[in-house]
């Protein structure tokens, strides 16, 4: 037997190795020098030449494998060498680089693909066991179902926890051999968060609501919430293919991989503990969002906080840049900003410890999330409502801490037939179209800040006599995995 090696990378010297105690010929085609060199030293064939050049290739040959480190070169040496030799056996190492385009464009080529993150991934199910075990394993084989790009879509207007997550979730679909992308609808317009995307160079992708994504995206991957079209604006008919959130929904979701565990703070503590069962170190940008998520969403470890959240963050130290921390956390406050919290100050309307703030036309829609953050810190009140309005939208921010009421689902109740409401059970928000209130002119603000106020308020306090109830934290693990047909 005649066998020809294109292209030597490290996996190529293996492979080339493992060969030379066979019988038969052995030739190898690599453009690097220094390896051509040691291969003459032991006695093997090699050429000095470009693998994906065919006016280099030997006249005959029965086995054919295409070993280099690169996924582009592979794949055209791959294509050369079916032309040439339409009979051989063709064995082609994926690359080091490889996307699922590369691995599917490959497999229609050679007649074995080897795949090198699939493997690790393999051999990483095969040292977990137990429950851990089952859900990797689950988690893998769905993301590599997708027969496609992936898109990783985290809420509406992203905070750092989804934001973490998501990136994190490529991270991981990667490791796994699918192509994904790290998506929200809405704005980043916090400056904390926008500061976050900017100082770690973070590649989120703005998908327009008015395109489907269907149209580009095989499939979706839902993290820090768990409902397409309910506090995202996918289409509600989107079926996702893995969702992980750490607060669970009032009903059951439909997806083939489904993590919703409500025993920990922040949905970027189970990413943390993805990354380290597939033994996967965390970057700098990954590390130090994810550690940001946990603090924000357990407020530095003060609300709803696990030993899971505690174990996460520890391992993230190592990795994560805390000189960007310490300035993503000491943003400047805009002038648009102070005006809104002035406002929300002075326009507050209490009843017992929930405070609705009605703010008027607004620049900064982000304004409204911090002003609702900072009227928490009034004494004797546990929920805050901050809304206002611009481009003939009414938007409303809501955050809670302590309350037994699910926030969430409380203006989902009291505003969605206006609008699209939402949110977990600490922190929501709503848009809602002003219609024909938006035909008042700028001479009648007043009268439509008025207007504004009493539809909002009213339909807020008038559910909160009824309010949903926050879900009550388990104290085991909530694994939900969907029964297969």
């Amino acid at each position: 037997m005649r066998r020809l090696v294109l292209g030597c990378g490290t996996v190529g010297n293996d492979i080339v190795e493992s060969l030379t105690d066979r019988s038969g010929d052995l030739h190898v085609i690599t453009d690097d020098s220094g390896r051509v060199s040691a291969l003459r030293d032991e006695h093997v064939a090699a050429l000095e030449a470009d693998p994906r050049d065919p006016d280099n290739y030997p006249d005959h040959a029965d086995l054919v494998v295409v070993a280099g480190a690169s996924a582009t070169a592979n794949l055209t040496a791959a294509d050369r060498a079916r032309d040439r030799f339409p009979h051989a056996m063709l064995v082609a190492y994926a690359g080091d680089d490889a996307t699922e385009a590369d691995l599917r464009a490959l497999r229609e080529l050679a007649d074995r693909v080897i795949d090198p993150i699939g493997v690790a991934a393999d051999r990483v199910l095969e040292v977990a066991t137990g429950e851990t075990a089952d859900r990797l394993r689950e988690l893998v084989r769905t993301l590599r179902s997708v027969d496609g790009k992936l898109a990783v879509v985290a809420h509406d207007n992203p905070d750092p926890d989804a934001i973490a997550s998501a990136v994190a979730l490529v991270r991981i679909a990667q490791f796994a051999g699918t192509d994904a992308e790290a998506c929200y609808y809405g704005d980043i317009s916090h400056q904390e968060n926008r500061a976050l995307v900017n100082l770690l160079n973070i590649n989120m992708r703005q998908l327009d609501p008015e395109v489907d994504p269907r149209e580009e995206f095989a499939g979706f991957a839902l993290v820090d919430h768990s409902r397409p079209g309910v506090n995202d604006s996918l289409p509600t008919d989107v079926e996702p293919v893995v969702v992980v959130d750490h607060h669970p929904p009032r009903e059951p979701i439909d997806a083939r991989f489904v993590d919703l565990r409500d025993d920990v703070g922040a949905t970027s503590t189970l990413m943390v503990e993805y990354l380290d069962r597939f033994g996967l170190t965390p970057g700098a940008e990954v590390a130090t969002a994810l550690l940001y998520g946990i603090r924000i969403d357990t407020k530095d470890f003060t609300r709803e906080v696990s030993e899971a959240d505690f174990d996460a963050a520890a391992s993230l130290l190592s990795h994560a840049d805390t000189e960007v921390l310490d300035r993503v956390e000491s943003p400047s406050l805009t002038p648009g900003v102070l005006d809104v919290l002035a406002r929300a100050i002075e326009a507050r309307e209490q009843r017992g410890s929930v405070v609705a703030s009605c703010v008027g036309k607004i620049a900064d829609r982000d304004a409204l999330a911090q002003a609702a953050e900072r009227l928490l810190d009034m004494e004797g009140v546990d929920t805050t409502l901050v809304y206002g309005y611009r481009d003939g939208v009414v938007y409303a921010s809501g955050r809670a801490r302590g309350a037994d009421l699910d926030l969430g689902e409380t203006l989902r109740d009291a505003l969605d037939q206006m609008g699209s409401a939402g949110g977990h059970a600490d922190m929501a928000g709503a848009q809602l179209s002003l219609g024909i209130l938006a035909d008042v002119g700028d001479d009648s603000a007043e009268s439509l800040t008025e207007i504004v106020r009493d539809t909002v308020a009213g339909r807020f306090f008038e559910t909160l006599e009824d309010a949903p109830k926050a879900p009550r934290r388990s104290t085991d693990r909530a694994v939900a995995f969907p029964d297969e047909d």
